[in-house]
């Protein structure tokens, strides 16, 4: 032991201070690195592996949280253009509104029925925001009906293709009065009594005429798109088509343009009605 501590220490003394040693510890590190990567081996690969097997879950977790932002925000691309069309069409009735220049509300749409037998609408707006029986509605384009029912929150809107609707109108182009009835279909007009040399056309225009006090007169209605006179026949055969959009519109104008007298009275009409059916 005494001479293994003095060969030491020689060793030491000896590398210190010559540098005899140096090859042979540079010929020995080369001999015994393959021992020390064996050694080190399997702990390396399973380092390696961890980090690969933690980032594909770190990837995993990362594509699903993208693909899960990607969706949200595809349905709020959605929303944004569904937005967009609808302040779209506020612009557009906001615009109308002006125009007619009358005290107006806008109202949207409940509930559709458009069949051949019931042309009618519901709205969110009632009694309690003043609408009444007979109240013009339109859209940002035309006339689309009137208020035919009443409830505290909501009301029923007949439109004018209804079989059962007739409409006061005049031709905008001579003034030329006759009456436009509904012909059961969202897109056409009748106006069966037009006598057979009548000045009307495809394109003119008609639009209410004030007759029968529901409709202020100058609101467009709709436009003609046919027009058959028949030798011998009596009255000629006219079709036109809406301007309102009754198919597409969302949202509606409710127009005071009545006298005060009228409003009064459909009022009263109004409250004994609600009286009558709560008795």
């Amino acid at each position: 032991m005494l001479i293994a501590v003095v060969l030491s220490m020689g060793l030491i003394v000896a590398d210190h201070r010559q540098r005899h040693l140096n090859t042979l510890r540079s010929t020995l590190s080369v001999l015994v690195y393959p021992l020390h990567y064996l050694a080190s081996l399997p702990g390396t690969l399973g380092l390696a592996l961890e980090g690969r097997l933690a980032n594909e879950e770190t990837l995993r977790q990362t594509n699903e949280t993208l693909r899960q932002d990607s969706l949200v925000l595809k349905a709020r691309l959605q929303k944004l253009e569904s937005l967009e069309a609808e302040n779209m069409r506020l612009r557009d009735l906001l615009g109308s509104s002006f125009k007619i220049g009358d005290r107006v509300l806008i109202a949207e749409l409940l509930s559709v029925d458009l069949d051949p037998y019931r042309q009618q609408v519901m709205i969110n707006k009632g009694s309690t925001s003043g609408v009444f029986v007979g109240q013009p509605v339109l859209d940002a384009n035309a006339v689309m009906g009137q208020v035919v029912r009443v409830n505290p929150f909501s009301a029923t809107v007949l439109l004018i293709t209804d079989a059962s609707h007739a409409l006061p109108v005049q031709i905008n182009r001579n003034g030329l009065r006759t009456v436009a009835a509904g012909s059961g279909l969202v897109n056409r007009l009748e106006l069966p009594h037009l006598q057979n040399n009548a000045d009307v056309r495809i394109g003119d225009l008609l639009v209410t005429s004030g007759l029968g006090g529901h409709f202020p007169p100058g609101y467009p209605v709709a436009r003609v798109v046919q027009v058959r006179q028949e030798p011998g026949q009596p009255f000629a055969t006219v079709i036109a088509e809406p301007t309102a959009r009754l198919d597409r519109s969302l949202e509606v104008l409710l127009v005071w343009t009545l006298p005060q007298a009228l409003l009064e009275k459909a009022k009263t009409d109004a409250e004994a009605s609600e009286g009558e059916g709560s008795e």
